[in-house]
């Protein structure tokens, strides 16, 4: 007996693929016999036959054919050439539109009971499961409009080029998205700023929860937005380990690997309503505004100030605010990033769904443990699906699915389809019965992620307006998203801001400078790159999980703090490079699946960016001993006689020290009491 053939055919009706198995299948050599799970295929000189059969897991069909013969039996390799071929044009790979949905004429539920029928029924046992419902079909149909038109985004910035008032700003700061934006705004409006806050949503709701280490969140306290109690009443829960472990049942024996386990890593699941709401009283208690259940509408740009046009949802009615600079935080469906980066605002995205949810069975999972990255299943319906886990209070657990997506106008990668998908395989994941499960609220979003060549190559700013987390998208991530990004790089973008806008620098030349780039992140786009099905190609099932097992071993054989800098963003180049060849050494066809995968134009963008982090890891080692002392020094002097130069080189100070995700909060040398930096007023 051996196995000599494995596919995914695409189509979650495994019984029909059973069927056209049984009754419209004929081989091109030997008899056919059905059989329960599809069908045999005998062949009597020499004496053998090919068992073909199927079964369903994570919402598709899988197929694998059996020799029961000591030798390849006759034309067996065209046989299934053949096979393959007809099941391809019977069970083709499809991607299916968003469905009609007119809110002035029926309820999300009703629209979309027909093809999401799981969907609809969890979402109905769901505190606010038809807002909620009704946010996911709109974050939908906004990303699509902005995949398959990018070449010609809506257009929501406008340059004015004469001031449309003498009257002077009525805010420093306009914040457009509060959840991110509640954090840096809540800073910033502490460091005596005017600052407006507008969120769409009622202020403190979130699609996602949010976890992060220890070692992560000390920034915040830091910078004094809170105290060491208040970070602890902030923890739901403190897990003991986090696992990593992918499917490996499939795979060659050099790409098979043990659970690596990550307990400093995402460890802390953090009361993000609690967060939110006590940034909003900082907020608040500052000066700052906030006004939620208000869209943005539109900017209006002139030398003097920036105009925010927006409409209270509620009501109807437009609202109005200008401000010295405007900052886009409104992640992934954000207009303003799509408008600045048209034709390529995003390279990849993780569709991710889920749900909080509680009422598990005893010994179904330990709430001192989380998944970081699991999954149990190949590849499925061209996406390979991983799932994260990580307790909360109580009895309470957060799951997420999410796989990593090429952004393809035909394929634009469906929040609604993946929801399908949890609700349907979750019994598979974890032993439970979604029955009994009481289901507090959904998670979900796009998680973007940007092909970086060099820290330059991509807009960020424009006049009087700057993007920051998921809206400037300068990572591409393993693990770490907007909010990991933000909390590691608040203490340079705070400075640099403050710096900015002490000395009015607030064109797109000066505030692109501001920006949370990595050198060592900017390389690993491959990776990301190297788990997406690119649309319209077959891979063999077990590719992904056996390129994720070989370089996720090579982790679990390292030392539990290489592996820490590792999945935390903090490696520098001589880590990288042994990894990778460590990984090469292990698996060489890993060389040719990835060539497979990204092809030579993507291989060559690569080598762009290796290139520039090879370059930036060679002269900020050179420089990181003495030239941020150095540029401190200069300041008295420097930022009163040259503040655009001033700027320039701070930012690049930074750049130095944040290069390898290895941030340190800046200290004062020498500078003047009424020029003491955003970093030394906060923490005063």
């Amino acid at each position: 007996m051996q196995e000599i053939f494995y596919i995914e055919v695409p189509t979650p009706n495994s019984e029909a693929v059973r069927t056209w198995l049984q009754w419209t299948y004929q081989p091109i050599q030997g008899e056919k016999v059905s059989a329960p799970q599809g069908c045999l295929v005998r062949f009597t000189q020499p004496i053998g036959e090919l068992s073909i059969f199927v079964w369903s897991l994570q919402r598709t069909t899988y197929l694998k054919v059996i020799r029961w013969s000591e030798r390849p039996l006759p034309q067996e390799s065209q046989l299934l050439r053949a096979l393959e071929q007809q099941l391809r044009v019977a069970f083709p790979q499809e991607y299916p539109d968003l469905p009609a949905f007119d809110p002035q004429r029926q309820s999300i539920f009703a629209a979309l009971q027909a093809t999401h029928p799981l969907t609809v029924k969890y979402f109905q046992r769901m505190p606010k499961g038809e807002y909620d419902l009704n946010r996911v079909y709109w974050w939908e149909k906004r990303w699509r409009e902005g995949v398959r038109s990018p070449q010609d985004p809506k257009a929501v910035i406008f340059a004015q080029p004469e001031p449309a008032s003498t009257a002077p700003p009525t805010y420093d700061l306009i914040y457009i998205g509060g959840a991110l934006g509640v954090i840096h705004a809540a800073v910033m409006a502490r460091l005596g700023y005017r600052v407006l806050l507008i969120e769409r949503l009622a202020f403190g709701r979130m699609n996602r929860e949010w976890n992060i280490s220890r070692q992560e969140f000390q920034n915040l306290i830091d910078l004094g937005l809170f105290t060491e109690s208040e970070f602890e009443s902030l923890i739901a829960r403190e897990y003991q380990d986090g696992f990593n472990k992918f499917f490996d049942a499939n795979n060659p024996p050099q790409a098979k690997a043990r659970v690596l386990h990550t307990p400093t890593v995402l460890n802390i699941a953090i009361d993000t309503s609690r967060l939110l709401q006590l940034c909003g009283e900082k907020l608040r208690r500052a000066g700052g505004e906030i006004w939620d259940e208000t869209e943005f509408t539109r900017v209006d740009i002139d030398p003097h100030q920036a105009r925010v046009q927006a409409r209270f949802l509620p009501s109807g009615s437009p609202r109005t605010a200008t401000g010295r600079l405007v900052v886009d935080a409104m992640g992934t469906a954000s207009p303003i990033a799509w408008q600045l980066n048209g034709g390529r605002a995003f390279d990849s995205v993780c569709p991710t769904v889920g749900a909080v949810v509680k009422g598990f069975a005893p010994g179904v999972w330990d709430a001192n443990f989380g998944d970081v990255l699991n999954s149990h299943g190949d590849i499925s319906r061209g996406r390979q699906l991983i799932w994260e886990l990580f307790p909360g209070p109580g009895d309470e657990l957060t799951f997420y699915l999410f796989h990593y997506h090429q952004v393809h106008p035909e394929n634009p990668g469906s929040l609604l389809e993946m929801y399908e998908d949890f609700f349907t395989i979750l019994p598979e994941y974890r032993r439970c019965d979604p029955e009994q499960l009481q289901w507090l609220k959904p998670t979900f979003g796009y998680i973007p992620g940007y092909f970086s060549l060099s820290g330059r190559d991509r807009t960020t700013a424009f006049d009087r307006l700057i993007a920051i987390g998921d809206a400037a998208s300068l990572q591409s991530p393993l693990v770490f998203t907007g909010f990991g990004s933000l909390v590691r790089n608040l203490p340079r973008l705070t400075d640099l801001l403050d710096t900015a806008l002490q000395h009015d620098l607030l064109q797109a030349q000066h505030l692109n400078q501001i920006r949370a780039y990595q050198s060592n992140i900017a390389v690993t786009w491959l990776f990301s790159r190297g788990m997406m099905v690119p649309t319209g190609r077959q891979l063999a099932p077990e590719r992904v999980n056996a390129m994720l097992n070989t370089f996720f071993g090579i982790l679990a054989s390292e030392s539990s703090a290489k592996a820490d800098q590792f999945i935390k963003d903090r490696f520098g180049w001589l880590d990288f490079n042994r990894m990778a060849l460590k990984a090469a050494f292990t698996n060489p066809a890993l060389l040719l699946w990835i060539w497979d995968l990204v092809g030579p134009k993507d291989m060559v963008r690569w080598l762009g960016s290796y290139w520039s982090f090879t370059v930036s890891a060679f002269v900020n080692a050179l420089l990181r001993p003495w030239f941020p002392q150095l540029v401190r020094r200069l300041q008295p002097w420097l930022e009163v006689k040259a503040p655009g130069l001033w700027l320039w080189l701070l930012a690049r100070s930074y750049a130095v020290t944040y290069s390898w995700g290895q941030p340190r909060i800046e200290r004062v040398l020498h500078r003047e009491p009424q020029a003491e930096p955003a970093i030394a007023r906060l923490q005063s």
